[in-house]
């Protein structure tokens, strides 16, 4: 667990900032580098201070219960040495300060991919404090009614909204995946188009840079959806193969899509496909078989590629590095294709509700998790959606959001921070 916590830390820092920093204009590399290192500081006091009471507590008020936790671990108030919690084999812990931890790089890494959809165009000022109320509204609720077991002991009386319903996210799908890119995408119609859009080049300016940062996703990759099993048993390798798998896939079928389409396989699209992979898998990766997950692999990177080369143009908007057409949609159907695959008949793990079904001997049951799968996307969606919203309408009254023409023109690096990222 410790050295799945660093590789999800690995995944952020440098993994997505030299991914998402490739990507821009060199005019705006070091704004987005600025931004994913300073949200990641900043998420992971905001973490200790207070998220992870918020995230993994019970709320003393039955009502809120099911959605937010409460205070009794702020500052990590009884979280030291000798505190544990349970894994998903009842007997079995890991420290609690540690489970923290693992936890805290996942709300970093979320809160930073949001800066994909609106990438050169948005105050630094703005962004910190977007990231910070979002952080607590959205990430927290999510996190909670997904992941909070209700209890001591795993699978005691869940009270995690979604938990309770018997959505299952092995490691992100709605929580990180859906949650983020849906958040970019509002964020993006709601700050506005880059200056030029579709009438000069915005092609990134090192896909050599993307590709670094794409390769420590991956890597990292394997502490996000390993470690998240909690322990080292065959979950936690079978966690290990579906995401090497299924991301492999999707790199080659995006290749594949792309090149009969345009007649040329670039690398962008490779990696696109890859990061594509990697979301789809996500939610899925302890539970289905190497069948579901080529399976996985294969329609996230399909229903991706469409979401980027079609729907963005079709709808208009300007998802600025594609946070939302890989991680929002990828998420989407990662979720979705999780409920199918994870029946036994299909090389499944199965489903046991543990509160309904203490022996676990219940046959799976596809509408019911497919009915369950697609609540847990349904909440996910609508909850980042209007909490993105209110908080940038708020913010655009107050303060402003953009960055002014000249700034933009300029570029983000002078603008924003008075230095570049690169001086030759």
């Amino acid at each position: 667990m410790l050295v799945a916590t660093v590789l999800v830390i690995f995944m952020s820092l440098p993994g997505l900032a030299l991914f998402y920093g490739g990507l821009v204009r060199s005019k705006n590399m070091l704004s987005v580098l600025m931004q994913v290192f300073s949200i990641f500081a900043m998420v992971s006091v905001l973490w200790v201070l207070y998220g992870y009471s918020l995230a993994f507590t019970s709320n003393p008020n039955a009502a809120l219960d099911p959605f937010i936790g409460g205070f009794s671990k702020v500052f990590m108030s009884g979280v030291g040495v000798g505190a544990v919690v349970e894994t998903f084999s009842k007997g079995v812990v890991i420290p609690e300060l540690l489970f923290a931890m693992f936890q805290l790089t996942f709300a970093a890494i979320t809160c930073a991919l949001i800066v994909g959809g609106v990438a050169e165009r948005m105050k630094f000022s703005a962004v910190m404090i977007f990231t910070a109320l979002w952080f607590t509204f959205a990430y927290l609720p999510m996190a909670h009614m997904v992941w909070y077991w209700g209890g001591p002991s795993a699978f005691d009386a869940p009270t995690g909204y979604l938990f309770g319903k018997g959505a299952i996210d092995f490691a992100g799908g709605t929580v990180v995946h859906i949650n983020a890119g849906v958040a970019a995408l509002v964020a993006a119609i709601m700050v506005g188009k880059r200056n030029g859009y579709g009438k000069v080049s915005m092609a990134p300016h090192s896909l050599t840079m993307t590709l670094i940062g794409a390769a420590m996703l991956w890597v990292g990759w394997f502490g996000f959806n390993a470690g998240s099993n909690l322990e080292a048993n065959d979950y936690a390798v079978l966690a290990f193969a579906n995401t090497l798998f299924a991301t492999a896939v999707a790199a080659l079928t995006w290749t594949a899509i792309e090149w009969a389409i345009k007649g040329k396989a670039s690398l962008l699209g490779s990696i696109s496909g890859a990061i594509a992979g990697l979301v789809g898998i996500t939610p899925a990766c302890g539970f289905v078989g190497l069948g579901g997950a080529l399976v996985i692999g294969a329609s996230s990177a399909a229903v991706c590629l469409f979401a980027v080369m079609w729907l963005k143009s079709k709808l208009g908007y300007d998802d600025s590095l594609d946070a939302f057409g890989i991680h929002g949609v990828g998420g989407i159907v990662g979720a979705l294709l999780t409920g199918v695959f994870v029946n036994p008949a299909l090389g499944g793990a199965g489903v046991v509700d543990y509160s309904t079904d203490p022996a676990g001997t219940a046959a799976y049951d596809l509408m019911a998790q497919m009915t369950s799968q697609l609540t847990g996307v349904l909440v996910a969606v609508v909850w980042s959606a209007v909490v993105t919203f209110i908080i940038l309408k708020a913010l655009d009254m107050v303060m402003g959001i953009r960055v002014s023409e000249d700034a933009e023109r300029e570029g983000l690096d002078l603008a924003e921070h008075g230095e570049r990222a690169y001086n030759s």
